[in-house]
């Protein structure tokens, strides 16, 4: 009987605290684009900058700038895409963040430097480190499209590669194919 009631006090404790702790409010985990709109803002001001974005999405030469997001395609054994976030910033610098959607999800950074060619319509990210020369073009004012290492379209649906600008999709949730 006396274990019974130890059991019983037990679970009342566990219930009562459960409700206590729920009443001080519920804790949730902010998504990657809230903590990069955070660090993001920070930023800003701290170097007194404003949080208009709507100018940076002009096509010329070294001024298109902006924060870009996609889920690609991934073509390794046990991976069922890649997350791209690819930031274009002044001074013609880029950071790329790729994270593979598998089990060993190690995200990986690139920083480099892009350049507009206007002829081809086609942004040239040339890294700073050992890494290849991407490409990506223009499709419209909020959308990149990634191409191969050599500049031509990649095979199959050209819509599964590309990279929106966060600010204009307003979520960076992607459907997975």
């Amino acid at each position: 009987m006396k274990s019974l009631n130890k059991k019983i006090k037990n679970k009342l404790v566990l219930i009562g605290s459960g409700i206590l702790l729920a009443s001080f409010g519920v804790a949730m985990a902010e998504t990657d684009k809230e903590i990069q709109e955070k660090a993001l803002k920070a930023r800003e001001q701290q170097h007194g900058m404003t949080m208009d974005h709507s100018a940076h999405a002009t096509a010329e030469a070294g001024k298109f700038r902006g924060v870009f997001y996609g889920y690609l395609p991934c073509h390794e054994k046990d991976c069922n895409g890649i997350k791209m976030t690819l930031s274009l910033n002044a001074k013609n610098r880029y950071l790329l963040v790729i994270q593979p959607a598998k089990a060993q999800n190690r995200e990986s950074f690139e920083k480099g430097k892009y350049e507009w060619d206007e002829k081809e319509g086609i942004a040239v990210l040339t890294p700073s480190k050992e890494a290849p020369v991407r490409r990506l073009a223009i499709k419209d004012d909020s959308t990149l499209l990634y191409l191969t290492d050599d500049g031509s379209h990649m095979s199959g649906d050209r819509d599964r590669y590309l990279l929106q600008r966060t600010d204009q999709a307003n979520n960076r949730e992607m459907h997975i194919h």
